[in-house]
């Protein structure tokens, strides 16, 4: 199934400027205002914005550019936002972000942006303010964040803000659950045609080709992967260079994300390519049972670290305690490259992040056995929903595909 074109949000900045959103403008309204209601509960009087994530969500600004320098300053009151940027990103910021106001800083030998950060901050009147700094993530290297903490460190009072924001996306709205629907469509595709692909000869590479043709038919290039592991890769739980052949008698695994819009949706699965392995069949059906009674525990109210408590205790009564991963999954939405991991938070027990109608979890059951060189590993997306069980993301079914 093909996910529908997105249709773009005409809409108009504070300014009169005319601008293209993914969301309505209310909506980013709305998450600004609570923001900097947060700011102001914390005694912060602005928030340097670093993660490209956090660009996106308060302003729809939707660019690569945080891999140099890059920031948003949001003042706890309603004075205008600001966007410090290269002068490649301009054109976007300026037409398809609410971003009030616009600076460029030009690269030179000599070139410091932080230090046109705090010309921008004495502008603002924030000299001896307490100012928050998304800190975790990856459009604030370190390298970057030792040029702020000398251009601002004796300017005003730095503080880790890094949640501020990313908390407030774990609860997605019914507009972000419906990107996510669209995500998880493309994510079954994608992963059918890898199946589809699989046969004796055929490389890694080919299967991964045939994934992203599926998706790229309805959706975005997705933050990471897909990840196609073959043979004794099948265990490993990251990607590999090199791309390795297909055998007669083989096994497949395969976690991909479907992305549309910048939200993830993920699903895994594992092929069987000619004669399975019979020990895999049970295997699966171990994964199949805690992912099951995972779904089922996943309600509104209980801590997430309870999802894990359930992933260990049934692979560990099933004889895998020493195979598993230490954590059975993440959180899921909108996110850039590198990773579609939207993360903290990991699925971990003993997490005491209370689960929330609208949060959405990616939950994948992977057994590598060492021991044997077997693997089992199946995993879905799904949202938390007010009453009743989760809404998935996937059709597809949580059983060995065979080929």
């Amino acid at each position: 199934m093909t996910s529908e074109a997105f249709k773009e949000i005409a809409a108009t900045t504070a300014g009169g400027r005319a601008v293209s959103l993914r969301f309505p403008p209310q909506e980013h309204a709305a998450r600004l205002a609570a923001t900097r209601a947060e700011l102001n509960r914390r005694g912060l009087d602005a928030l340097l914005v670093f993660a490209q994530e956090s660009h996106y969500y308060l302003t729809g600004y939707d660019s690569s550019g945080y891999v140099f320098f890059q920031a948003g300053v949001i003042t706890a009151d309603d004075r205008s936002t600001v966007l410090l940027t290269r002068r490649p990103d301009l054109r976007q910021a300026e037409t398809a972000s609410l971003y009030d106001d616009i600076r460029i800083w030009l690269n030179a030998e000599e070139a410091n942006p932080a230090e046109d950060l705090q010309a921008i901050l004495q502008e603002l009147g924030l000299r001896g303010a307490r100012v928050g700094v998304e800190f975790a993530t990856y459009g604030l290297t370190a390298a970057n964040g030792r040029l702020i903490d000398a251009a601002l460190g004796g300017f005003c009072k730095l503080e880790d803000a890094s949640d501020v924001v990313r908390r407030q996306r774990l609860v997605k709205s019914e507009a972000e659950l419906a990107m996510m629907r669209e995500a998880g469509r493309l994510a079954d595709a994608a992963v059918l045609a890898a199946v589809e692909a699989a046969a004796p000869g055929a490389t890694e590479s080919e299967l991964s080709a045939a994934a992203l043709a599926a998706m790229l038919r309805g959706g975005d290039v997705p933050s990471g992967g897909p990840l196609v592991n073959t043979g004794p890769r099948a265990l490993f739980g990251r990607g590999i260079g090199g791309p390795r052949r297909i055998e007669e008698d083989d096994q497949v695994m395969i976690e991909l994300a479907g992305s549309y819009c910048r939200y993830h949706a993920c699903v895994e699965s594992t092929v069987a390519v000619g004669r399975p392995d019979p020990r895999q069949a049970g295997m699966m059906a171990v994964a199949a049972d805690a992912l099951d009674q995972i779904r089922d525990s996943a309600r509104p109210g209980a801590a997430l670290g309870t999802l894990d408590d359930i992933h260990r205790k049934v692979l560990d009564a099933a004889g895998f305690a020493t195979e598993r991963f230490a954590a059975c999954g993440y959180a899921l939405g909108c996110t850039f490259r590198p990773t579609w991991m939207d993360v903290p938070p990991m699925i971990y027990s003993g997490n005491p992040l209370v689960m929330e109608p609208g949060m959405v979890f990616f939950v994948h059951i992977m057994i590598p056995d060492t021991r044997t060189g077997v693997m089992a590993g199946i995993g879905q997306t799904f949202a938390i929903r007010e009453n009743g069980p989760v809404e998935l993301f996937s059709d597809l079914p949580t059983e060995l595909f065979r080929r």
